[in-house]
């Protein structure tokens, strides 16, 4: 593989696809998402951009892409570590806090409610979904992405 670009679009392509994913799981079987939820959200949404972008510009540029996703994939990592973190210490909550109501003042949750709100507590338990719950599925799709980029940025550098 010569350049970034495929790893990048599939990357960018998955990353969508699991918001999509997400607001499935929100709207059709009512799994409302909380603070932490819907930072990882932002954060797939940005990774995609970011992807998508750098796959788009000249193939020079691609090893920065693919730099610069993996910073984000690992952003993401942690933050669904916390969430995981969160969800093992029940007396520990993300819910009616300030964190849910500056997300909720940010424009993108004012234009786009229906992807962007936070309307859930952090520590409710859901259905697992393949026996893990979403946030364990956050941490594993961030965490390929993040090894993935990370790969594709050092590998171009032949």
């Amino acid at each position: 593989m010569k350049t970034s670009k495929p790893v990048l679009l599939a990357v960018g392509i998955i990353a969508l696809s699991l918001v999509g994913f997400a607001l499935y799981l929100q709207h059709v079987k009512n799994m409302l998402p909380c603070p932490l939820c819907v930072i990882q959200r932002y954060l797939f949404v940005g990774l995609a951009l970011v992807c998508f972008i750098f796959a788009a510009l000249p193939r020079a540029l691609t090893r920065l892409g693919a730099a610069l996703g993996a910073l984000v994939a690992l952003s993401g990592v942690g933050v669904a570590s916390w969430h995981l973190w969160v969800k093992a210490h029940p007396n520990v909550s993300c819910g009616i806090d300030p964190l849910e109501t500056s997300l909720n003042k940010i424009p993108t949750a004012e234009l786009l409610p229906y992807v962007f709100k936070a309307d859930g507590l952090c520590s409710t338990e859901y259905a697992p979904i393949l026996g893990l719950q979403t946030p364990n599925w956050s941490l594993i799709w961030f965490s390929i992405f993040a090894l993935a980029l990370i790969w594709a940025a050092l590998r171009q550098s032949r």
